[in-house]
C-alpha cells in the first residue's frame, strides 16, 4: 500500500446520492489509488484554484477531489477525499481551509451559489465550455444593491471571528432573500450554516457564541496551515469494505446517527452524577444518547458482560434504538449493551423475584378500568367516576410508588386538578384497595403495578449491596449493581416507579451513572415526575439543545403553532419549567401542505391520500442520477387511533400500495408505506409524512369536552396531551409534511397567517 484514503463527511453525502454503478467505480478507484496514487490512469493533478487540492479520475464521467493530509506513523502518505463530482462541475471554485474556530478541515464550492447573489458580492464565476478547462473566479465591481441585505448590520470581521468560512462571507453579506441564503448554505460547512441561519433568525450574538460557537471551539488557536493536525479534529471515515456496505444503504441511515460537533461535547463529557439533555424534536437527543452509549462502551474495562443499559418507554422505540446502535458499534461492543424497553426490564426483575406459582399476568389498563366500573356498580358508588379513580391510582398512587394509606394522605397530587379532602382520600384508598384485591384474585396486574413492584424489589437489592459495601468482613461479594451505566431515551414518559427501579440499578456513588434524554413538550402520557425526590439529582448537569437537524424550519414553525406554551407551562423533570426558547431549524424545505375543506368524508380523504403517496413514492424511487432506489420506510401515514389505521391500510392496499403497520415491536411485515397511530411514531423519523383525519372530535377526542366545566384542570391537562401528541406526530417529518382532515378541522391544527387552516 502506497497511500491511505479517508472520506470527508461531505464526500460521503455525495456518494450516498449516486447510483450503485458509480459507487462501485469509486471503490475500484480507491483500491487503485491506495496501491499507486501515481498510476497514469488516475490522472492525479493539482487544481488551479487551490494548489492544496487535487483531482483524480474515478471514471470517464466522475472525479474525486482530494487533499494530502500528511504522513502516518507507518510512513504511508494520507489523503482525504473531499468531494465526488461529475467531471463537468467547476472544480476550480472548491476552496479548502482549516476553520479558525473548530480547527477542522472544511471546504466551500461557490459554484452552487445563485448568480444574482454572486454578482452582488462582486464575484463572477467563469462559464464552462464542454471541452474547455475552467478558470479561477474573478472579482468584479459590485453593482448597486436593489434590496436590503438579509444580514445587514453584520461585518465580515464579525462573521470571520464567529467561524464562518471566509469564501462565503462576501456572498453571505450580499444575499437579500431566504432563497438566496438557502442556495448559499446548501453545501456549506456545518458551522457556517448554523451561524448564518441563526443570524438570519435574529438570534443574539451572545446566544450564538454560547450555543453554537462555544461547544465546538478548540482550546488552543489552531495552525491554519497544518492539515495533518486539522484532520484529527475532522470527522472522517477510513475507506474499507465495511464502509462500502454502509454507503450502499443510502444517506437516510447515516443521517439518523449523525452527531453534530455541538452534541458531541454532551455525549463525551465526564459527569460526576446523573446528567440530562433536553431539547425540541429533531435536536438530536436520541443521537446524543446513542453516541453516549458508544462513548461509554469504548471506556469499559474488559470482562464485564452487558454493563450498559439503554432503555426507553416502548418496545418499538427500543427496536429502533437497537437498529441505530448497529450503525455505530461493532458486534462485540453491542454485546456489552442491554437494549430493552422499560416495562420489559421491570418484567425481568419480577421474573427473578417471583416463584412461578405466584407470578401474575400483566393486563391492559382497559381491563382494569372495566373491573373498577363493575366494582363501583356493585357497591352503588356514585360519588366517584371510574376514570377519575383509575387516573388517581395510576398517576398518584402507582405513579409515585405510594404503598400505604398514610403516605397517600401526604402525597402531592400535582396536575390532578380536583382537590380531595382527607376523608375523600380515605374513601378513594379503600375503593382502590378493593380493586387491587379483585385483580389479585384473578392473577392479574397492570403494567403500572408491575413497575411499582419491580421498583421495590430493585430498591431492596440496592440496600443489600450498600450493606455489603459497608461491611469489610464479608469478603468477596457476589451481589453487585446490575449496570455500570444507564442511558434513558424519551425520559419524559417514564413513571416514578420506573425511575426508582433505574436509580437502584446503578451505583449512585459512581460517575456517569445515569444519562437522561427527554423533552416534556413531547409527553403523551400522564406520568409527571420530579426526579430529585427519587434520588436523581440533575442540578448543574443539564444541557439543552436548540438546533433541529431533522425537521425543516417550515415544518418546525407550523408545529410550534400547535403548542400553547403561553398559557400552559411544561416542567423540566426537576420542579422547574422547560421552554423551547431559541428552538429553530438549520434546514429549509417546502411549507407543510394543509387541506381538508375538500374532503367531506374519510373515504374522500383517503382517495386524496392515495394520490399523494403515489407521487411521493415515485419521487423517492429514483436517485438524482436516475438510478432506481427503494422508498421503503421513508414514507409514513399517521392517524389518531387504530381503527383508522386499519381502514387506511385496507384502502391503500386496495389501491396498489404496500403497507406495514407500526406496532409496539416496530413495523409489522414489509411494506413501502408505514402506517400507525400517533403514539407509535414517538422517536421515529420519516422523509415524507402524512397526518390524516386531523378532524375535530378525533384529535382531541370528543370525550374530553365533558371536563371543560366539571373539571377544568383535567380538561387543560387532556388538551395539553392532545397538543403534545399532534406536535410529536408533525415533527416526525424530515422533508415533507401534509396534514388533512375531513369534516371540521381540529382546533389544534394551526391557522396560517392568511387566516386559512
Amino acid at each position: 500500500m502506497k497511500a491511505r484514503l479517508s472520506l470527508h463527511r461531505k464526500a460521503e453525502e455525495e456518494l450516498y446520492k449516486l447510483g450503485q454503478k458509480v459507487k462501485g467505480q469509486f471503490y475500484d478507484f480507491s483500491h487503485y489509488f491506495r496501491d499507486n496514487p501515481d498510476h497514469p490512469g488516475l490522472d492525479l493533478k493539482p487544481l488551479k484554484g487551490d494548489s492544496r487540492l487535487f483531482r483524480a479520475k474515478i471514471s470517464p464521467d466522475f472525479r474525486a477531489l482530494l487533499a494530502p493530509i500528511g504522513v502516518g506513523d507507518d510512513g504511508i502518505p494520507r489523503w482525504l477525499v473531499l468531494a465526488v463530482r461529475d467531471r463537468k462541475d467547476v472544480y476550480e471554485h472548491l476552496q479548502v481551509a482549516v476553520n479558525r474556530v473548530t480547527g477542522a478541515i472544511e471546504f466551500v464550492d461557490l459554484s452552487v451559489v445563485g448568480d444574482s447573489a454572486l454578482r452582488r458580492a462582486g464575484i463572477a464565476l467563469p462559464t464552462m465550455p464542454d471541452a474547455g478547462k475552467p478558470t479561477p473566479a474573478t472579482t468584479t465591481k459590485k453593482p448597486a444593491l436593489t434590496a436590503q441585505p438579509l444580514l445587514a448590520g453584520y461585518s465580515s470581521e464579525l462573521l470571520l471571528e464567529l467561524g464562518v468560512a471566509q469564501p462565503l462571507i462576501p456572498v453571505a453579506l450580499a444575499v437579500t432573500t431566504e432563497a438566496e441564503l438557502d442556495s448559499l448554505l446548501q453545501d456549506a460547512p456545518l458551522l457556517s450554516k448554523d451561524i448564518l441561519y441563526a443570524l438570519a433568525a435574529q438570534m443574539s450574538l451572545d446566544e450564538i457564541r454560547e450555543q453554537i460557537v462555544a461547544p465546538v471551539k478548540v482550546d488552543e488557536k489552531p495552525d491554519l496551515d497544518d492539515f495533518a493536525a486539522a484532520v484529527e479534529r475532522t470527522p472522517v471515515t477510513a475507506l474499507d469494505d465495511e464502509v462500502r456496505a454502509v454507503l450502499e444503504e443510502g444517506d437516510f441511515r447515516a443521517w439518523k446517527v449523525f452527531l453534530h460537533p455541538a452534541q458531541a461535547r454532551i455525549a463525551h463529557m465526564n459527569y460526576r452524577g446523573p446528567a440530562r439533555v433536553s431539547g425540541g424534536p429533531g435536536t438530536g437527543k436520541t443521537i446524543v444518547a446513542l453516541h453516549r452509549v458508544k462513548h461509554l462502551v469504548e471506556q469499559l474495562p474488559d470482562g464485564t458482560d452487558k454493563p450498559i443499559l439503554l432503555t426507553t418507554y416502548t418496545a418499538n422505540l427500543a427496536t429502533d434504538l437497537r437498529l441505530r446502535l448497529a450503525s455505530l458499534l461493532k458486534p462485540e461492543q453491542i454485546a456489552r449493551v442491554d437494549v430493552t424497553h422499560i416495562d420489559q426490564l421491570a418484567a425481568r426483575v419480577l421474573g427473578e423475584n417471583t416463584s412461578p406459582q405466584h407470578r401474575k399476568q400483566r393486563t391492559t389498563d382497559q381491563v382494569a378500568l372495566t373491573e373498577l366500573r363493575q366494582l363501583l356498580a356493585e357497591l352503588g358508588e356514585t360519588t366517584w367516576e371510574a376514570q377519575f379513580l383509575f387516573d388517581e391510582w395510576e398517576q398518584v398512587i402507582l405513579g409515585q410508588a405510594v404503598t400505604t394509606r398514610a403516605d397517600y394522605f401526604r402525597v402531592r397530587r400535582a396536575g390532578r386538578g380536583r382537590a380531595v379532602t382527607r376523608t375523600e382520600r380515605a374513601r378513594i384508598w379503600s375503593l382502590l384497595e378493593q380493586l387491587t384485591a379483585r385483580l389479585d384474585k384473578r392473577g392479574l396486574e397492570t403494567w403500572g403495578q408491575a413497575a411499582e413492584r419491580a421498583a421495590r424489589y430493585e430498591t431492596d437489592r440496592a440496600r443489600r449491596i450498600e450493606a455489603l459495601d459497608s461491611d469489610d468482613s464479608t469478603g468477596r461479594r457476589n451481589l453487585t449493581y446490575r449496570y455500570r451505566h444507564v442511558v434513558v431515551d424519551e425520559a419524559q414518559d417514564l413513571r416514578a416507579a420506573h425511575w426508582k427501579m433505574l436509580r437502584a440499578m446503578a451505583n449512585p456513588a459512581s460517575p456517569n451513572d445515569l444519562f437522561i434524554a427527554g423533552d416534556t413538550h413531547q409527553r403523551i402520557y400522564d406520568h409527571q415526575v420530579t426526579l430529585g425526590p427519587l434520588g436523581i439529582n440533575i442540578r448543574g448537569r443539564s444541557s439543552r439543545l436548540t438546533l433541529s437537524y431533522r425537521t425543516t424550519g417550515q415544518i418546525l414553525d407550523w408545529a410550534l403553532g400547535i403548542l400553547d406554551t403561553t398559557h400552559v407551562p411544561y416542567d423540566d423533570l426537576d420542579d422547574g419549567t422547560d421552554a423551547l426558547t431559541g428552538y429553530r431549524s438549520v434546514l429549509r424545505g417546502p411549507k407543510p401542505v394543509q387541506d381538508g375543506d375538500v374532503y367531506p368524508t374519510f373515504d374522500a380523504e383517503l382517495a386524496g391520500l392515495t394520490t399523494r403517496l403515489k407521487a411521493w413514492r415515485a419521487a423517492l424511487s429514483v436517485s438524482k442520477d436516475g438510478t432506481p432506489t427503494d422508498p421503503t420506510g421513508r414514507i409514513a401515514v399517521c392517524v389518531a387511533d387504530r381503527d383508522l389505521v386499519i381502514r387506511t391500510i385496507d384502502h391503500l392496499t386496495t389501491a396498489g400500495l404496500t403497507c406495514a403497520e407500526l406496532t409496539k415491536d416496530g413495523p409489522h411485515r414489509t411494506g413501502e408505506i408505514h402506517v400507525g397511530t400517533m403514539h407509535r411514531f414517538k422517536g421515529l423519523e420519516y422523509q415524507n409524512l402524512a397526518i390524516i383525519a386531523a378532524s375535530d372530535g378525533i384529535i382531541p377526542r370528543a370525550a374530553i369536552h365533558r371536563y371543560e366545566t366539571d373539571d377544568p384542570a383535567r380538561y387543560i391537562n387532556e388538551l395539553r396531551k392532545a397538543r403534545s401528541l399532534l406536535f410529536v406526530a408533525a415533527t416526525r417529518a424530515r422533508d415533507t409534511l401534509a396534514v388533512t382532515w375531513h369534516g371540521t378541522r381540529s382546533p389544534l391544527v394551526p391557522v396560517r397567517r392568511d387566516g386559512r387552516a
